[in-house]
């Protein structure tokens, strides 16, 4: 449509440095990480990768280069094992046929580096979301790569497992691999960043030392303007009275029953590590996977959910944490997708009224501010951000009681969040009963209410806005982890 991705960006990047990049959605952060790695070809301009020309026509190019991404978006085969798909171009061989002995031993090895418990003989596509990410990170850091393109590698990952990034990041720099890391949570960047290159609309803003820096300083960069608080609280919106509560829940075999309110208006964190059985209980309570036991209650009644199909009949709604593989139909257009969750509300006799859905689309696209040239367009074109807003248009146009975010923000730059938070809080107010999970702590101390700590698929406390704490959340996190290792002994 006219708009030109990345223009006149002079770029210089160190051997052995972490390098940042941060930009809003639409900065053009990924189509300059697709020219250096051989998936879009420039138009212009010159690369030079260790003093000498650099033109990769093809991702193989980059990867015989020593030039490997972990990207936002996974680039796994889901049917086959986790070993596999870390070593799937050079896997062991004996005789002839895949050493999966070798191969095994090899996965075990680089998956204790990442720290992920899960056995490389399992399947991808039984994973979650941040153990995914995982798998991502171990396939890169088991080759010799010169160069790392990290592509949010924190969105979903919890505070045990951003340390341990860290750590093979410091490691990795120590071996001379030269990092280049983007991230819209600008907070941690600070903890691992040499230096700061900030994008805007297709071109460079500056590149900076992260020591000149701050927070502030990049949002101002960034989206052009001052921004107001980065996780805003509304003092005004006090929860009412409980409207949906989930009673002796069991999603799995020999787990604790699980119970918890939420009140309409009332913003209501869920915090845990990954793998504490957050999403499968918000799943299970949702009717995309099936529950052992318990009751949901909506409004004093007993409410009968099967299905997804049941759950939004009923007033419930669901944010996936994988909006592409599950929140969205990227190849087809905005209008269709946010229309789909109350086709009943655009239909005339039966029959679908296309007018209808592009007026609806339309001004859900101006009340959300989601850029787009059209709601004809593909959502599979979208940016990040707006694909996310998107999935929260399907789901205001349906108009639900409860609203269910898992990672809301993830993958969304720092204007975009704001834009969400806003959102949030309008529909608190609107007496909206809200479910956020989230792996971005500060996020979920800076905007709830109250937030219940998931550990080992338990709730192992619930806390207050007065008595939040980052040591507090962190400590009900790891209680039953401790509690069960410690047992044997």
């Amino acid at each position: 449509p006219g708009v030109i991705a990345l223009e006149e960006i002079d770029l210089d990047i160190e051997p052995g440095e972490v390098h940042i990049l941060v930009g809003e959605n639409g900065a053009g952060k990924s189509s300059l990480v697709k020219v250096l790695c051989g998936i879009y070809t420039r138009d212009e301009g010159e690369i030079l990768y260790q003093g000498q020309p650099y033109n990769p026509q093809r991702t193989q190019d980059a990867l015989h280069a020593g030039i490997r991404v972990v990207y936002q978006e996974f680039n796994l085969l889901p049917y086959l094992s986790v070993a596999e798909n870390i070593f799937f171009e050079k896997l062991p061989t004996k005789h002839g046929l895949v050493d999966y002995k070798k191969l095994n031993q090899d996965a075990e090895a680089v998956l204790k580096e990442v720290g992920l418990d899960v056995a490389p003989t399992s399947r991808v596509e039984l994973l979650g979301v941040a153990q995914t990410q995982l798998i991502e990170i171990a396939k890169a850091i088991s080759t010799e790569s010169k160069v790392l393109f990290l592509d949010e590698p924190t969105a979903t990952l919890t505070p045990r497992e951003i340390s341990r990034l860290f750590d093979i990041i410091r490691r990795l720099r120590q071996r001379g691999v030269t990092i280049i890391y983007i991230s819209h949570r600008l907070q941690e960047t600070f903890e691992i960043g040499d230096r700061v290159t900030v994008l805007r609309n297709g071109r460079k803003v500056d590149t900076l030392p992260m020591a000149d820096v701050t927070v502030a300083d990049l949002v101002r960069m960034m989206v052009g303007k001052k921004m107001g608080e980065e996780y805003p609280f509304d003092t005004t919106v006090a929860p009412g009275a409980e409207i949906f509560r989930v009673n002796n829940l069991v999603i799995k075999h020999g787990g604790a029953p699980l119970g918890f309110g939420v009140r309409a208006g009332e913003l209501l964190g869920i915090a845990g590590l990954v793998g504490s059985g957050r999403t499968e209980t918000m799943r299970a309570i949702f009717g995309a996977d099936k529950r052992i036991a318990g009751d949901l209650v909506l409004n004093g009644q007993p409410l009968r959910v099967e299905s997804p199909r049941d759950a939004v009949q009923a007033g419930l709604s669901m944010l996936t944490e994988d909006r592409k593989q599950q929140g969205l139909i990227l190849d087809m257009p905005c209008y269709v997708n946010i229309s789909l969750t109350d086709l009943a509300a655009v239909s005339r006799s039966g029959v679908l009224n296309h007018a209808a859905e592009v007026t609806a689309a339309e001004g859900l696209v101006d009340e959300l501010s989601i850029r787009t040239s059209s709601v004809d367009k593909w959502v599979r074109f979208l940016s990040g951000g707006n694909q996310q807003k998107v999935v929260l248009a399907k789901w205001l146009f349906r108009g639900p009681q409860v609203l269910i975010f898992d990672e809301p923000t993830r993958g969304i730059d720092v204007g975009a969040k704001y834009e969400i938070y806003m959102l949030l809080w309008a529909l608190a107010k609107a007496g909206k009963a809200i479910i956020i999970v989230s792996s971005d702590l500060p996020e979920l101390l800076g905007i709830c209410h109250r937030i219940l700590v998931f550990s080992n698929w338990a709730i192992s406390g619930e806390v207050e806005r007065p008595d939040f704490s980052q040591e507090r959340i962190l400590e009900l996190a790891y209680q039953n982890y401790v509690q069960t290792e410690a047992a044997p002994a």
